[in-house]
């Protein structure tokens, strides 16, 4: 039991930061890119592909580069107006944050907020009507096509997600040209992804092109310091309980150990007299509990492995978003994670072990002998 709790806390702690580091991602970007200057209401271009790209895609850790398109626009639905965040992405993009080639959206295709379908009443199949303010007013009517949740949906920060190709029209701009650029990273924390930041930035200050001289970097763990503020104290979590759930094993393996030893002191006694060291009979019962232990981890792990599979492929537990930023509880089974925790526990255990064994030394074989 102690090991399924153990595994399960780390799967469910790697799922929380995979489901929530990707949900940022799609927002944001691991590290955004875009122009220091404002152009008022009208948005600013830059370069969709930089001088220094190979540069910034050689940093270790780095996946790719996502071009976006973003501008601030205003939903309007029967007697409803609303203000979102329209963002302009390819029309798919791998896992790695590359840009892969893949059907071509329907013109005019979005995907809305939960939270904007809550406020309007519209969904899949209908009609939104957007207005672009800027040196004049632009409208386009876009047909929704699929309803989205993000990782913070606050009805001051709603995002539809459109075609790239269908805001660089709005924009009156070539393909070559974005308002910003996504860079993707893999796997890494939020100091990571700080580091990764700083790497950027320097290489664009110093770089020999001055309209690299003139670009933003910001990372995601620096935009949304709550977020990742929350993940750290999840992974405190999951250290405390890998800690009780090792004491709770460890000292019922203290209370088995020690009945095995009371069931065997003439045994003991009779090594003892045969010129058997304590320390090498304390080794003969640890080794017994340690192979108890073993069946219990290999149990536990299976039990949790199962759970992880139904809960994956299910969504069976159920989460409240506005609390926990995903509707279900999200698992991932990290190699590495699940060896160093199992490796951990396993080792606690066998210390605490020692405890009872170190009591046979107190045995006097010519008692226990005699006795028997």
């Amino acid at each position: 039991m102690s090991f399924f709790v153990i595994i399960v806390a780390v799967a469910v702690s790697s799922g929380f930061r995979h489901s929530i580091r990707d949900g940022v991602a799609a927002m944001t970007g691991d590290i955004k890119i875009t122009p220091y200057v404002s152009g008022g209401q009208d948005p600013v271009p830059m370069p969709r592909h930089l001088p220094s790209e190979d540069k910034i895609l050689a940093i270790p850790g780095v996946s790719g580069i996502v071009p976006v398109v973003t501008r601030a626009g205003i939903v309007k639905s029967g007697e409803i107006v609303h203000g979102v965040i329209v963002k302009g992405i390819p029309d798919q993009v791998g896992d790695d944050g590359s840009v892969m080639a893949g059907p071509d959206r329907p013109s005019l295709a979005v995907s809305i907020p939960h939270r904007l379908q809550e406020i309007t009443g519209l969904g899949p199949g209908e009609d939104l009507t957007t207005y672009f303010v800027g040196e004049k007013v632009r409208a386009r009517k876009f047909h929704i096509t699929d309803v989205h949740r993000d990782i913070i949906e606050t009805d001051d920060n709603l995002l539809v997600y459109a075609g790239l190709e269908d805001m660089q029209r709005l924009n009156g701009w070539d393909s070559t040209m974005v308002s910003q650029l996504e860079v993707r990273v893999k796997n890494a924390s939020p100091n990571a992804l700080k580091d990764i930041e700083a790497r950027i930035g320097f290489i664009l200050a110093t770089s020999p092109d001055e309209d690299e001289n003139g670009l933003y970097v910001v990372s995601s763990a620096r935009s949304y310091p709550q977020i990742f503020d929350w993940l750290g104290l999840l992974d405190m979590n999951v250290v405390i309980i890998l800690i009780l759930m090792t004491l709770v094993a460890g000292f019922n393996m203290i209370s088995g150990l020690l009945v095995m030893l009371l069931r065997n002191i003439p045994l003991i006694g009779t090594l003892k007299a045969m010129g058997m060291q304590d320390g090498a009979i304390g080794r003969l019962f640890v080794r017994m509990g340690s192979e108890a232990v073993l069946k219990g981890m290999l149990v536990g792990n299976l039990l949790a492995f199962l759970f992880c599979l139904i809960q994956g492929t299910t969504h069976l537990i159920k989460l409240d978003p506005a609390n926990y930023f995903v509707s279900w509880v999200p698992v991932h089974l990290p190699f590495w994670g699940i060896l160093g925790a199992d490796i951990a526990a396993f080792a606690g255990i066998v210390l605490l072990m020692w405890l009872p064994a170190l009591s046979i030394s107190k045995i006097d074989p010519a008692q226990t002998v005699r006795a028997d």
